[in-house]
């Protein structure tokens, strides 16, 4: 059993080459480490790449033109074998906040020449020492709030420059024991398969406590929001979730890997349901089925769950319900819903 230390080390190696790219030279810092063929999925508006040029030309230079002195400030760092392929798959990990100073226009959302936080959360798949595969997640609706803009109706939770583990113990760059990694997904699959038995009318505050500490943490993206405890995670995100949304179908998971305490995964899309309405403050016909592309990573306290970073891809996500964000901001009525 490999203990991922070469795989991280990959990683690593890549985002410090990656600390010093500028838009000119980044794209033969994203070719050293990744195969010629590479596989970058990301949200809207870029959705799947191949190969380093195109990742470069369509995100990676466009985002160090805007987000000047970039510093990558992670949170959670970790790797695991994704055994339910059967393919051998090791991913690792990255979650935190791309940090710098907002100088240039970036999707059309404005400058403010002020510090701006980007929270991510990235999957790299390595084999034979090079990047394979990546995903990667931004909170784009939380940048756009940065700047001044208000481009949805007011969410249920509260959103933050979130922080990462309560304990700080989130960065693996040590080997663990992969027993306890085993127990995190054990955990996690433990409470998805829970939901997934569970109806829209079971009560949260019977059903959320098997799984989770009473004072949980979840970690929404903008547009839902955080909330804290398992009463307000039930009022201002499980039950909206459960009730203005129908015929859930869990389409699986690309990876779903974990090491100590922590454990994390990713579907393209996760989720399809049919909005009813009123999810997100948005009308719906009820007939339209849409997907959901998330990524979920959890820290494990014992025998339960005690925080959830979630990452969605929300202007896909609206985008299949007629609602173009980015072309609100370029048509300039993208500051109100």
């Amino acid at each position: 059993m490999t203990d991922f230390q070469d795989h991280k080390a990959v990683v690593r190696a890549h985002y410090a080459a990656l600390a010093a790219a500028t838009p000119e030279t980044v794209h033969g810092v994203l070719a050293e480490r990744t195969t010629p063929d590479w596989h970058w999925r990301g949200m809207h508006p870029w959705y799947e790449q191949r190969g380093a040029a195109a990742v470069a030309e369509q995100f990676w230079a466009p985002l160090l033109t805007s987000l000047t002195r970039l510093q990558r400030r992670e949170d959670v760092f970790f790797a695991g074998r994704d055994e339910q392929h059967g393919d051998d798959a090791v991913w690792v990990v990255s979650m935190g906040h791309l940090m710098g100073l907002f100088d240039v226009p970036f999707l059309g959302i404005p400058a403010t020449r002020k510090i701006a936080m980007l929270r991510y959360c990235e999957f790299n798949r390595v084999e034979n020492g090079k990047i394979t595969e990546t995903t990667l997640h931004v909170d784009l609706i939380h940048l756009m709030h940065q700047a001044g803009l208000q481009p949805l109706p007011p969410q249920t939770g509260a959103h933050l420059v979130q922080p990462g583990p309560m304990t700080h113990d989130g960065l693996l760059f040590e080997a663990h024991d992969p027993a306890e990694g085993r127990k995190t997904i054990e955990v996690i699959e433990r409470m998805a398969s829970r939901i997934s038995a569970a109806g829209r009318t079971v009560d949260p505050q019977r059903e959320l406590p098997h799984d989770w500490h009473q004072d949980m943490l979840w970690w929404g993206p903008d547009g839902i929001g955080a909330t804290y405890t398992i009463d307000r995670y039930a009022e201002q995100h499980q039950g909206p979730f459960r009730t203005h949304l129908k015929d859930r179908v869990f389409n699986g998971h690309i990876a779903r890997v974990g090491e100590g305490n922590y454990g994390a995964f990713f579907g393209w899309p996760n989720l399809t349901v049919t909005p009813l309405g009123g999810w997100m403050g948005l009308p719906a016909d009820g007939k339209t089925p849409v997907d959901l592309r998330v990524i979920d990573v959890y820290r494990r306290d014992g025998d339960k769950l005690a925080e959830n970073w979630i990452f969605i891809d929300m202007l896909h996500f609206l985008m299949q319900q007629g609602v173009d964000v980015l072309a609100r901001l370029r048509a300039g009525t993208g500051t109100n819903f």
